[in-house]
């Protein structure tokens, strides 16, 4: 096993936003902030975490919890603790590793990763380069000639899932995007570059790997037919042509014939919706603040979806997790696993994939901690006997 590096031991990094903190001292600003941002006011980035605090713990005292059972399955895949890694796009950008490097950090952990389909990397090369279940995260880019291709080498690959996201009609207004100058930096001419360049050779570390990984990279899971990957700076437009509707699922499951999850449900209506459409699970989430902002925090309609599903399928959420006493509170409210993003991207960001391995560490400590402080022996025999939860969180 490798030696975990001194910036990254447990006397310096001992919660995700030290990790935080480094990713912002190593990436320039128009990478941090990509990661970092939400969209518009960035109200509903906000209140993912804040809703997290509104939920407290009801714990059970003078039982003796010498050892916690962490282990959960989701999507029938045994995974070590109540949470995967979420599709994180532009990856490569915040560290050459990319996606191999957080799904082998995953795989070593002992959960699951899902790829996002604007990743730098080959999914097949994800896919090897863990020893863990990985799923695989569809946007119609290119519509339906470039997604169906993918889909089958996803199948070929032995992914385990296809997880389509739902809510990207459009992409967000993420201001943080316009004012460090994003569009400029991927694809403006030199001219327009120059404002926004000063912020790169801030991080001389960062640009010189970026150079030696070669650049902007194209997107090879993405293929456009007679065109070949597409280029990364393609992606908003090409969104806006490429909505997922309802319909789709049926020529979806010609290509794909295992489970399906439909992430971004964030009513009861659209969750008896993927119900009716036969989904295996659906993610409760707000994309993390990225896209309306405004909408409820993911944690706070949890609840609502769980009343409508009423135990049918399986339902997972993400948004604002960042230490695993928030793991512990959504699987008491029901959700059969957690999905964290920026958590571990922060790790990716600071260090590559030691990053990601300990932003992994600092949530399952977390984990373990929290249920031996309420008295539980396993994440099994959680229950909303162990959290006090708003009045005002709707139920239906």
């Amino acid at each position: 096993m490798p030696k975990t590096p001194y910036a990254l031991r447990q006397s310096r990094v001992v919660n995700i936003d030290d990790l935080r903190s480094l990713a912002r001292r190593r990436l320039p600003k128009v990478v941090f902030d990509y990661l970092e941002g939400g969209a518009d006011g960035e109200v509903t980035l906000q209140e993912n975490c804040r809703a997290f605090g509104a939920v407290t713990f009801r714990p059970r005292q003078a039982i003796p919890v010498s050892k916690c059972d962490l282990r959960t399955r989701v999507l029938g895949l045994d995974i070590s603790f109540p949470a995967l890694l979420a599709p994180v796009g532009y990856s490569r950008l915040m560290h050459p590793g990319g996606e191999v490097a957080a799904a082998r950090a995953a795989g070593a952990a002992g959960t699951g990763y899902i790829l996002s389909t604007i990743s730098g990397h080959r999914l097949e090369d994800v896919k090897a380069g863990s020893s863990g279940p990985v799923c695989y995260q569809l946007y119609l880019i290119g519509g339906r000639a470039a997604a169906e291709p993918a889909i089958e080498r996803a199948r070929a690959a032995g992914f385990s899932a296809l997880v389509i996201t739902v809510d990207t009609a459009v992409s967000g207004m993420r201001e943080r995007d316009f004012h460090n100058g994003m569009k400029e930096l991927l694809s403006g001419s030199p001219i327009d570059q120059i404002p926004f360049l000063a912020q790169l050779l801030a991080r001389p570390g960062w640009l010189a790997s970026f150079f030696r990984d070669g650049g902007i990279p194209k997107l090879p899971n993405i293929v456009i037919p007679d065109q070949g990957p597409m280029p990364l700076i393609d992606v908003n437009a090409a969104l806006s042509q490429s909505a997922f509707t309802w319909q789709d699922l049926k020529w979806i499951r010609n290509v794909w014939p295992g489970p399906i999850v439909i992430k971004g449900v964030l009513t009861g209506d659209d969750a008896r919706r993927s119900i009716d459409e036969g989904v295996t699970a659906i993610v409760v989430s707000n994309h993390g603040g990225r896209q309306l902002d405004s909408v409820s925090p993911a944690l706070q309609v949890l609840p609502e979806v769980l009343a409508a599903v009423n135990g049918r399928i399986e339902v997972l959420v993400d948004g604002g997790v960042r230490r695993g006493s928030d793991i512990v509170k959504a699987v008491c409210l029901g959700a059969r696993a957690v999905l964290i993003g920026r958590a571990y991207a922060y790790g990716l960001g600071a260090a590559g994939g030691p990053g990601v391995t300990r932003a992994l560490e600092i949530l399952r400590a977390d984990v373990e901690r929290t249920l031996k402080l309420l008295g539980c022996s396993s994440i099994a025999a959680l229950d909303r006997s162990y959290v006090n939860v708003p009045a005002n969180w709707r139920t239906s």
